[in-house]
């Protein structure tokens, strides 16, 4: 007889079902449905630590991830372990219960909500009898679906092949053949031995495309590095839009700029960097970057292939960091980009935290936000709702030039009462006979052109 204790701990290791995940299509004939087919998938997760929620949480992230690669979801299971079991991911005696229901609701892939070893990968596979692929594959494949220039391409190519070289294996005799002896059999001089698997020349392969990539990225990064110190010399300020995927920041960058960047309500609908000139209320300007969002458990592959884009963040003079307010877990959401913000240098930096989608969110939970973040700026791309009060805590946030001087500039000088206003803050500015006069705050270099229209308090007064 079976004791409350020991059915308890039962309870506490099943598979837990997480409801409201399924995306299956319906009320569709038989012949839409197979024109419609997509992967079939079933989501696992591995509770270890933290709230049950958290988890839900998690797999949930999984279904849009899942979802925004093409795939229809299910069914989400969850169990509760100390750690993924070194084998299998879930533990041994659960993998028979994902298999019946994978077999029950017809999938033909699972995902991973993890990063699977090499081991663990083929184990499920050999078990579950279907495709098996893990968080970071998953991730992979959404960057290359929606990689556009030439530089992100390359980025997302080198970042499967770093996550592929490790997990690449034999399937039977197809991938490990042998070319020992001869063509024929009877061998030769120089053609005896074991000669080179199947496996290790796509390992090789492999390995030499991946070196063709770096030394392209390399190229492209020199590219960016020299316009983004054309801007430096200049002394145009610098501030880059980071945070979660699907916050709204490229719907906050056409709100403030008109770039007219994609905006579409999917995960990773931005890889590649926008830049636009932007002009404050005072006539200085500024550059405002959006970049590639960021996810909890980001793969390691693609911060370090997408190192040379998400450097424009960490060269900035400001990072504006939007969280989506109306997200389950907007907390978690700061904790992960702070992470990723942390791995390219880029955590000192200043930061203007900047809480998107108010119009969604609930009153309950901005009032929370607005205690736990105090100089936060809350907003809506969608409807504008708090923009005016961004843009004047960006213009207070943006670097003040080094000099200040009072010139008097001639009238045939009219660019550089130009390159005053723009790069350049100006105090005080009235027309005199010999010139226009100006009292700015400005770069060193500028100053060292100005010098010699420079002009005392008195001669100003005159």
């Amino acid at each position: 007889m079976r004791t409350e204790q020991s059915l308890d701990l039962e309870e506490r290791n099943a598979l837990r079902r997480v409801a409201g995940l399924s995306t299956e299509l319906a009320d569709i004939t038989e012949v839409e449905y197979r024109q419609l087919r997509l992967e079939r998938v079933v989501l696992v997760g591995v509770w270890t630590s933290g709230a049950i929620a958290d988890a839900e949480n998690s797999l949930a992230e999984l279904a849009a991830l899942a979802e925004t690669a093409g795939s229809e979801v299910l069914e989400g299971l969850i169990q509760r372990r100390q750690n993924p079991d070194a084998a299998t991911f879930i533990g041994r005696g659960k993998v028979q219960e994902l298999r019946a229901a994978v077999e029950s609701s017809g999938a033909d892939t699972v995902i991973c909500d993890g990063e699977l070893s090499p081991s663990q990968l083929r184990n499920l596979e050999e078990q579950t009898k279907v495709k098996v692929i893990d968080r970071t594959a998953l991730i992979l494949d959404i960057f290359a679906q929606h990689a556009k220039s030439k530089e992100g391409k390359a980025q997302v190519e080198l970042a499967q092949l770093q996550y592929l070289v490790p997990r690449l294996r034999g399937w039977g005799e197809a991938l490990s053949r042998q070319a020992g002896g001869s063509a024929s059999g009877s061998g030769g001089v120089g053609l005896r031995g074991p000669g080179e698997t199947k496996l290790e020349t796509d390992r090789r392969r492999i390995r030499t495309r991946i070196a063709k990539l770096k030394r392209d990225i390399e190229g492209m990064k020199t590219i960016r590095d020299t316009k983004r110190s054309r801007r430096q010399r200049r002394a145009v300020p610098a501030v880059a839009i980071a945070g979660y995927t699907n916050a709204g920041k490229s719907s906050l960058l056409n709100r403030l700029t008109g770039a007219g960047v994609l905006v579409v309500d999917a995960l990773f609908a931005t890889l590649d960097t926008t830049t636009r000139r932007v002009t404050t209320r005072d006539g200085r300007e500024f550059t405002l970057s959006d970049t590639v969002g960021f996810v909890r458990h980001l793969p390691h592959q693609l911060v370090e292939a997408f190192r040379s884009t998400l450097e424009e963040v960490a060269g900035a003079d400001l990072v504006l960091h939007v969280v989506d307010g109306a997200h389950p877990d907007p907390e978690e959401q700061v904790r992960a980009v702070r992470e990723v913000l942390a791995e390219v240098g880029a955590e000192r930096l200043p930061e203007l935290l900047v809480v998107n989608k108010v119009d969604a969110a609930s009153q309950e939970t901005l009032l929370r936000l607005k205690h736990d973040w105090p100089d936060a700026i809350f907003v809506s791309a969608r409807t504008g709702t708090g923009l005016d009060e961004l843009r004047e805590a960006i213009e207070e946030r943006l670097p003040r030039p080094a000099v200040e001087l009072s010139v008097r500039i001639p009238y045939d000088r009219g660019e550089l009462v130009d390159r005053v206003h723009r790069t350049g803050e100006v105090l005080e500015s009235s027309h005199a006979p010999g010139g226009t006069q100006v009292r700015a705050r400005v770069s060193a270099d500028l100053a060292a052109e100005l010098v010699k229209y420079r002009i005392t308090e008195e001669e100003w007064a005159r």
